[in-house]
């Protein structure tokens, strides 16, 4: 009888990619790194995406859609699709966002924030939302940077992308290899500060909206999940860490201890 898969989450396979000093503490040794606060604004901002979506889900676009000329996207309905976003449980049955990839036996997943319908083509689109507020102040006027995958450390929504993408395929879904990635970036407002409401306890913040296509590459996804099992195998030792450089690839351990290290002279 096989033992029972190995969970691993997207965002394990992402640490791996990052530090594989990280990864091999925790996964190991249960050593977890250290945590950062939770960014409360930004899952409130997909809590209320979400909710817009749910609002017209099965049935019509939305007006973001509609004016990027996607007015043909309808937020897709399905019965697991709660289970599918919660990612603490991922793993706990087939009705959550896993498959076990077999040559490995590794259970592999996470959880996503939406699926989207291509009422043209009837396939899945896989959709994230993001927030941000990016926008640059110079001394002469307020400048809209608009919203991109371009940044370096945005490689791992990319990533995230590309996995999500390749699980839902696994599940048996006829997904599309174009994921969208719905931006909401706060807008600063200069002088005028906060929009405040005519009740003066209640304050507003503007927020460009905009919808970015990607492309997605699987095709790394299955030889990265044979390493990790090969290095969970025979990592007998901590590696090295891989110090966070100024493509924020690595980890801020690394970083800190190279820094300390040169520091004392060692």
């Amino acid at each position: 009888m096989n033992e029972a898969p190995y969970e691993l989450s997207r965002g394990r396979v992402e640490n791996y990619l990052r530090c594989k000093a990280c990864f091999w503490l925790e996964q190991i040794h249960k050593v977890k790194p250290p945590e950062i606060p939770s960014f409360t604004l930004n899952t409130t901002t997909d809590i209320l995406l979400k909710r817009d979506a749910d609002a017209v889900r099965g049935r019509s676009t939305l007006p973001l859609w509609e004016k990027a000329g996607l007015g043909h996207m309808i937020p897709w309905q399905h019965d697991h699709l709660e289970n599918w976003a919660n990612s603490l449980h991922y793993g706990l049955n087939d009705t959550y966002f896993n498959t076990v990839h077999d040559e490995t036996n590794i259970k592999f997943g996470g959880g996503l924030d939406d699926v989207f319908l291509n009422t043209k083509t009837k396939q899945l689109h896989i959709v994230d939302y993001k927030s941000q507020a990016q926008g640059t102040r110079s001394p002469i006027k307020y400048e809209v940077k608009p919203s991109s995958l371009n940044d370096p450390w945005k490689i791992g929504y990319k990533r995230q992308m590309d996995m999500y993408i390749w699980v839902a395929r696994r599940k048996g879904f006829n997904v599309s290899g174009t994921g969208y990635f719905v931006y909401v970036d706060a807008q600063h407002k200069d002088i005028e500060g906060m929009l405040i409401d005519d009740d003066p306890s209640i304050a507003w913040m503007k927020f460009n909206a905009s919808i970015i296509p990607y492309k997605a590459d699987t095709s790394w996804i299955e030889p990265i999940l044979i390493e990790i099992k090969s290095f969970l195998m025979n990592q007998a030792f901590c590696p090295e860490h891989t110090p966070k450089g100024d493509d924020f690839t690595g980890c801020d351990v690394g970083r800190y201890a190279n820094a300390m290290m040169a520091a004392l002279g060692k």
